[in-house]
């Protein structure tokens, strides 16, 4: 996509011209839709997040944009605040004024995927906002684990333990956004070989056994998704048997125990 940009060539001016675009992309469709996974309606324009992306590619390289576009409050601009800082310049204190100001779980998914498991010291964070009560701040945590898990292929065993860990001390959370994001990190850690499956099998049995009602919710949810993990050639993560891809391979064998 072309950066569209303002007249004066201006930080301002750039974030107008930026705010512009995506109103005249705006739908209530996608407002409603936007509503619907808990975005407060005067915050929401209704854009997709592809057309934020496509901005994104657009405006690449200017991170001086990003915390004016944070700055204005709207879902989308942040959306695209997150796509465009730079990781590693922002300081702790500085990403976390942002989760504080998140109202929502995908924003808050988009600022863990996008940005902060990008980070060096991204281990630290969940470490730090684990023990946290505030609702974003332990949804960060898990959200964290379940993109480094996805994307960090130098991730050694001790270092999975330690999330591993994390999970089954923590997932006594019975806030939905909590649970949920909790489960989403076992099965992503499942995901990454047959190894690393029967070690998140594990602690999913270990969460049934606790019989707190919010642990046993995570094993059970992260069980069923485990147990129907296949191997498909040429690829390093297990799939889910009900994926588009596994349904394409087709009479693929679930992963046996070893």
């Amino acid at each position: 996509m072309a950066r569209i940009s303002s007249p004066s060539g201006s930080v301002a001016g750039d974030v107008q011209a930026i705010l512009k675009d995506l109103q005249s992309v705006a739908t209530e469709k996608k407002r409603a839709s936007a509503m619907r996974v808990g975005i407060p309606m005067d915050k929401a324009l209704g854009v997709s997040v592809g057309h934020v992306r496509g901005l994104a590619k657009g405006w690449k390289g200017r991170v001086d944009l990003a915390v004016p576009l944070w700055a204005t409050d709207i879902h989308e601009a942040r959306l695209l605040a997150v796509l465009l800082a730079d990781p590693e310049s922002m300081s702790r204190a500085e990403i976390e004024l942002w989760l504080r100001d998140v109202v929502s779980w995908d924003l808050c998914d988009h600022l863990c995927g996008d940005l902060v498991s990008r980070r060096s010291d991204a281990a630290d964070l969940v470490q730090r906002w684990i023990r946290k009560p505030d609702l974003y701040f332990k949804r960060a945590a898990f959200a964290v684990m379940a993109q480094v898990a996805v994307h960090d292929k130098t991730l050694d065993a001790a270092s999975i333990q330690i999330m591993l860990d994390h999970i089954i001390e923590y997932a006594d959370d019975e806030r939905p956004h909590v649970r949920q994001a909790a489960s989403w990190a076992l099965r992503s850690i499942g995901k990454r070989d047959v190894v690393c499956r029967e070690r998140a099998l594990s602690a999913a049995v270990a969460l049934l056994e606790t019989g707190d009602v919010s642990k046993c919710w995570v094993g059970r949810d992260a069980m069923r998704e485990l147990e129907k993990l296949i191997k498909v050639s040429a690829r390093g993560r297990l799939l889910s048997s009900k994926s588009g891809m596994a349904r394409k391979r087709g009479g693929l064998d679930p992963v046996a125990p070893e």
